[in-house]
């Protein structure tokens, strides 16, 4: 039997207050008015946040979506943000190029980048006479940190007779130093189309290493490749997807070519962002599991209810510096204003023309899975 203790009236335990929530913090109180504002938006998030906790973030939510109404802003939400970002404050929805592409043409004069640093850079490469403005400072990337402008100038000169192509998820200094971007959706479009082009059978793709072997097994193009990847999905593996398996009978197991060769060897299906969430869309497997960042599980499968979703959990510590409360406060304040020198901005702009100039696909490229991974030129820092 449990031992009740009289502490007397002079308890000198008192309770704990309960702190103050992000939107108390910032005077902002769930009432009738917030209530009304935001009780449509709820069914969109019930999965993810609970009713109890839904008085804390609903006034940052009718905040955020007055606020832009009155600065005629937009947030561009891409598919790794969490799903209160995503579902209730993003205008646009997408692949960081989508977001980018709806930055240049969207009739607004701020835009905010929920997404990381290089995604902003490109929204400002395609819209250089709005306000592009990124809630954390923190909010980088090891993809787009693993390369330098010099880097590629010094590649260049190692290899003056190939073209360089860059994956969309770098700086805007890489970029105006290459001939042409890429993205995971048509990163084997874009390496045949600049091979034929400079008449060679050797392309250089920069800087993901992993992409750059899926993309080299599918085409049978000569690649040289930069030791580069992303930490999120350089930590799946074969282990991991045969580990899967066994636990979820049946599961359907779709990979970002970001992951290691290994794990597309042995995964079902393969592509980009946009390719997985087609897939699951147009197939409407029982159960699936996406080997990339699981924020982008959680916005998938709100679109997909029949869909039974298995979670292997990798964050991107980056993606996840973006919150409703700091982009409240990036609204309000004017803060972080993204900047590019101009010369930069231009020769970049150029590399993303580039691409953007080849023949658009109807759908993002899949890439072929069961193929026994290829050993590439990795180039040396030295």
């Amino acid at each position: 039997m449990a031992r009740l203790i009289d502490a007397g009236p002079g308890c000198p335990t008192p309770t704990p207050l309960r702190a103050k929530s992000a939107a108390e913090a910032r005077g902002l109180e769930y009432d009738d008015a917030v209530k009304a504002a935001t009780d449509v938006l709820y069914p969109l998030v019930s999965y993810f946040i609970t009713p109890m906790e839904w008085p804390a973030v609903a006034p940052l939510v009718a905040e955020i979506n007055k606020i832009k109404k009155a600065k005629n802003a937009v947030i561009l939400a891409h598919n790794y943000m969490t799903p209160d970002i995503f579902r209730l404050v993003g205008d646009f929805r997408g692949d960081s190029l989508q977001l980018a592409r709806e930055a240049a043409e969207v009739d607004a004069d701020i835009i905010i980048q929920a997404g990381v640093h290089f995604m902003a850079e490109t929204s400002k490469i395609l819209a250089p006479s709005k306000t592009v403005l990124i809630s954390s400072m923190e909010a980088g990337c090891s993809l787009a940190s693993s390369i330098t402008g010099e880097d590629v100038r010094l590649i260049k000169e190692r290899y003056p007779d190939y073209p360089v192509v860059t994956y969309v998820n770098t700086t805007a200094d890489v970029k105006a130093e290459c001939h042409i971007t890429c993205t995971s959706s048509n990163a084997a479009q874009v390496v045949e189309a600049v091979a034929v082009e400079w008449n060679t059978d050797t392309v250089i793709l920069v800087p993901d290493q992993y992409l750059a072997k899926n993309v080299a097994a599918q085409t049978g193009i000569r690649i040289i490749t930069w030791p580069g990847a992303c930490e999120v999905h350089e930590l799946f593996s074969k282990d991991d997807v045969q580990a899967l398996r066994e636990a979820h009978p049946g599961v359907m197991i779709l990979a970002h070519p970001e992951c290691p060769p290994d794990v597309l060897e042995a995964a079902d299906f393969a592509g980009s962002t946009a390719a997985l969430a087609n897939y699951v869309r147009d197939e409407q497997p029982a159960k699936v599991v996406l080997l990339t960042e699981c924020s982008m599980s959680d916005n998938v499968a709100t679109d997909n209810p029949g869909v039974d979703f298995v979670r292997p959990c990798n964050l991107c510590p980056h993606m996840k510096q973006i919150t409703l409360e700091n982009i409240l406060d990036c609204l309000i304040n004017m803060e972080y204003e993204v900047t590019i020198d101009e010369d930069v901005r231009v020769r970049a702009k150029a590399a993303i023309d580039a691409m953007l100039d080849l023949p658009k696909m109807e759908t993002p490229l899949s890439f072929n899975v069961g193929v026994k991974p290829m050993e590439i030129e990795v180039i040396s820092r030295h």
